[in-house]
């Protein structure tokens, strides 16, 4: 995820692009650009680090011009640094390009265009792009963007500026947001709307394969094959504070709606058919067959995200794992050397304590794969490989769309390691993979199908004091990470069980309506599950199911909570979305300070 904007009109470019990009910096903050149309040229300015690095060289030299782009970048493909910065140009330096989202293709294109002559300067995917126009144009820049687009896989916005056509922005949407804002003789582009809602409040908003002209005397749009297009003109009558956060009350919220695109981000390039493919790296089976035991090492949230990870690789790979909470792994002493693997699980990938179990382990001679949100971070650099999540920037301190990716990326390594050890036949490995690519379009219907219920039922949850949640296998993972939310941003007491363990202690605290939500998707042990909300019943609690939908034997139950049917290994990553509803809703009724709760930091840089 990176921040997008543009401006053409008869006022200097630049302050108006750096003004737009604050207003986007939460779409990310490791390096910062523009390029404005000067009179001899297109003049870039771009620096890595946050967006005061680029101001302060503004201050000293701002290009001049009326015509301008300009970006804050998340890094996906390269480190954070100065080259890696948008804005990137053609290797004439003819056409100037930003870009939010993946090229997937982006390394087939750029060996392509490297034999035809054409120079790179970065490690990004971006750079292709203006190459690519640079290689069609042949005096209309419109028809050279739409060409380039056409041979583009995976998903983008871009704005482009070109020294043979002055005064013209072309901007594209695919997959990633993009707007267009309508002023006084001025035009604007933005990723969202908080860009440019200082200058007007009418927009269009792109679809997908739409594009838009900027010239001084209108915008016109059209498709991607050059249909022009009539589009209503969207009014936005949100508050500054609110267009930040998409029309959302809060960063957490708007986070849970974006775990659709989480998912599709994580698993894209990244499935055929039959198999799992990382970029990144690559395993062998005899390299596979030599580790005896998996760690996976993490805190919070994360070691959360490992629970379920243990469960899939166990599942389908036959490898033992063991989940370890970082802050305890390299003080035990672990039983760790060259015949094991470690994977380590952190959003930010500075967590100070995961770090330290993966120097801890690299010194015992384990192989190193690191699960991360953060491109460069400290974990990634001394990781032996790494994956991304590719979730963006979560602002919340709540995880929940880092936790989706998290998890995601474990559910694409069991299957991995599973088609390694020839244990996931094609033919099953079809139908996870197939059920997978439903995942993004389901979590959707999740959120569609449950939200107005859940804020109906908050009044049974906001005034208790305590909170159980059970479930068994899976779901007990899934548990686990439900009731971290509640305590994380509601401030009430919440644990979770293994739903077998209740006559084991637990059931001693239930007694009348004290709420216990249940999570119970897993057909080879639901009966089992069944017959432990029975004893809570009995002692007159009040449950809430988390279910598949068409589950006919709850009888027993208050309320529930429907799921689509997916491939029973999957369910893990549909289950917890209504839970985090539950939890952020409760946290609103409760009148809670959900994005920054109290005595917690987005990332624990220290042990």
């Amino acid at each position: 995820m990176c921040g997008i904007v543009g401006y053409i009109g008869k006022k200097d470019a630049a302050p108006i692009l750096l003004e737009g990009l604050k207003k986007l910096e939460y779409r990310g903050y490791d390096s910062a650009g523009i390029a404005v149309q000067e009179t001899q040229g297109i003049a870039l300015v771009k620096k890595k680090g946050k967006l005061n690095s680029l101001e302060e060289i503004l201050k000293q030299k701002s290009p001049r011009g009326n015509v301008g782009i300009g970006h804050t970048r998340w890094a996906t493909h390269g480190k954070p640094s100065t080259p890696n910065s948008h804005p990137h140009q053609s290797s004439e330096g003819e056409f100037v390009v930003v870009h939010n989202g993946i090229i997937e293709n982006y390394l087939e294109l750029k060996n392509q265009l490297k034999k035809e002559g054409y120079i790179f300067d970065s490690e990004t995917d971006t750079e292709v792009i203006p190459n690519l126009i640079s290689k069609f144009y042949q005096g209309n820049i419109e028809e050279a963007v739409r060409k380039a687009v056409a041979l583009l896989e995976g998903s983008y916005a871009i704005a482009v500026l070109s020294k043979k056509e002055k005064e013209k922005i072309v901007a594209v949407r695919k997959d990633s947001p993009l707007i267009i804002g309508l002023g006084e003789d001025e035009y604007f582009i933005g990723s969202d709307i908080p860009a440019i809602l200082d200058h007007t409040r009418s927009v269009y908003i792109l679809d997908d394969n739409e594009m838009a002209v900027l010239e001084h005397q209108g915008v016109k749009t059209y498709t991607v094959e050059g249909e022009e297009l009539d589009k209503e003109v969207f009014n936005v009558d949100w508050e500054a504070s609110m267009a930040e956060k998409g029309g959302y009350d809060h960063f957490m919220l708007k986070e849970i709606h974006e775990q659709p695109e989480t998912v599709k981000k994580c698993i894209n390039g990244r499935l055929t058919a039959t198999d799992v493919q990382f970029d990144s790296f690559n395993m062998e089976q005899e390299e596979l067959n030599e580790y005896n035991k998996i760690y996976i090492v993490a805190c919070g949230t994360a070691y959360n995200s490992g629970l379920v990870g243990k469960y899939a690789i166990e599942k389908l790979a036959r490898i033992p794992v063991e989940v370890a909470i970082a802050s305890e792994f390299r003080y035990r002493d672990p039983i760790v050397d060259e015949n094991t693997l470690v994977i380590v699980v952190s959003q930010s990938g500075e967590t100070a304590d995961t770090l330290a179990a993966v120097r801890e382990s690299k010194a015992k001679g384990a192989r190193i794969i690191g699960i991360c949100n953060v491109v460069g971070s400290t974990i990634a650099r001394e990781s032996d490989d790494v994956i991304y999540i590719h979730a963006g920037p979560e602002i919340a301190v709540a995880s929940t769309k880092a936790y989706i990716g998290m998890i995601t990326v474990q559910y694409l390594l069991a299957i991995y390691f599973a088609r390694i050890k020839g244990l996931l036949k094609d033919d099953k490995s079809r139908e996870i993979i197939s059920s997978f690519r439903r995942i993004p379009e389901q979590i959707k219907e999740v959120i569609e199908k449950n939200e107005a219920e859940i804020k109906a039922q908050i009044g049974n949850y906001a005034e208790r004091e305590n909170i159980f949640y059970i479930g068994r296998g899976l779901d007990n993972a899934v548990v686990e990470e439900a009731s971290l939310k509640l305590k994380e941003i509601s401030y009430i007491h919440a644990e979770s069980y293994p739903a077998g363990e209740l006559k084991h202690g637990t059931l001693a605290l239930v007694e009348e309506g004290v709420p216990v939500i249940a999570v119970a998707t897993q057909p080879d042990v639901i009966d089992k599950t069944l017959s432990n909300i029975k004893e809570v019943k009995a002692r007159d609690g009040v449950v809430t199911a988390v279910v598949t939908e068409g589950e006919k034997d709850l009888d027993d139950i208050d309320y529930r909570f429907e799921i689509p049917a997916t491939n029973d290994l999957l369910t893990g990553i549909l289950s917890t979305v209504p839970l985090q509803l539950l939890a952020y809703y409760v946290a609103v009724e409760r009148e809670c300070a959900i994005d920054q709760p109290r005595n917690l930091a987005k990332s624990v840089t220290v042990e």
